[in-house]
């Protein structure tokens, strides 16, 4: 990874560290995103101790305010005029809805409308490091999905349950996944959604998820992956031989596994990126 410049969102705990840290161990330089200063200059300072890099930065970023969004990628396309690396790793559970600064419900927003518009800004700097890669963090929750009502995307009409507005989130990553990898191959760009499997980290535990979810994570956590192990296929699609790899794809444990049908639909994920950009003020 020497030369490659790597950039990995909600990297000051959990998975999004470890990630950050073993790239910055096979010689990339990462940037690391958060949106607590405190908490993310720490993780830095952590990640650079451990590699002996000082080739790792920190970046302010939080994904449920489309301003901060755009903000991070400016101020990342003024650091650097490639991308290699863009990982897309931050997300949460809610217990209920709730609202981002514009408006949408913020799961939604968080999981899917925030990276999206991450992504879409940096399509130069990954075309100009082409073959440059998209990992977007995912779940084996989006097979639980009942599919996108795009008639009530948000959850505003239907009664708001946290685990299945979740769930849609990660359908969602699938599919945007599916769909980068059809548009920006011409590129030279490449995308892989990947479940991390069931990690030992911060997700779920700060009081947002909902509580039968939330006892849960509490009641299980010493049977879970750590945030090491938790890392290792974003990892991998993020280092491996192109060849070796197929975009557009999604993977578990390490290698290629079956996404749900809903997850496969081409319609769907033409859709979901079409009213992504109105969403997100990119429509034409």
């Amino acid at each position: 990874m020497e030369g490659t410049v790597c950039v990995v969102t909600g990297a000051n705990s959990g998975i999004g560290k470890e990630t950050a840290r073993e790239l910055s161990r096979r010689g990339a330089t990462v940037v690391m995103t958060a949106r607590n200063q405190e908490r993310g200059e720490a993780a830095a300072t952590e990640v650079r101790t451990s590699t002996g890099s000082d080739r790792v930065e920190l970046l302010m970023l939080d994904l449920a305010d489309l301003d901060s969004v755009r903000a991070a990628a400016a101020e990342l396309k003024q650091r650097h005029d490639r991308l290699d690396v863009l990982i897309n790793n931050a997300g949460l559970v809610l217990t209920r809805r709730t609202t981002t600064p514009q408006g949408h419900e913020s799961t939604f927003g968080i999981n899917h409308l925030g990276p999206f518009l991450f992504t879409r800004l940096l399509e130069e700097p990954l075309a100009a490091a082409a073959p440059a890669r998209v990992v977007n963090l995912s779940s084996m929750g989006h097979r639980l999905s009942g599919g996108l009502n795009f008639d009530d995307l948000q959850w505003e009409q239907r009664s708001f349950s946290g685990v299945s507005v979740y769930n849609d989130s990660k359908l969602c990553n699938v599919l945007f996944t599916k769909e980068l990898a059809r548009r920006w191959a011409d590129r030279g760009i490449t995308a892989y959604a990947v479940h991390p499997g069931i990690v030992r980290s911060g997700f779920g535990g700060d009081g947002d998820a909902p509580g039968w979810f939330g006892t849960m994570i509490a009641m299980t956590k010493v049977f879970y992956l750590s945030p090491q192990r938790g890392s290792r296929t974003s990892v991998k699609c993020a280092t491996a031989d192109l060849e070796s790899l197929v975009s557009g794809g999604y993977y578990a444990h390490s290698r290629r596994m079956r996404a749900s049908g809903k997850g496969k639909n081409a319609e769907t994920a033409a859709r979901l990126w079409d009213v992504s950009e109105q969403l997100v003020g990119l429509a034409s």
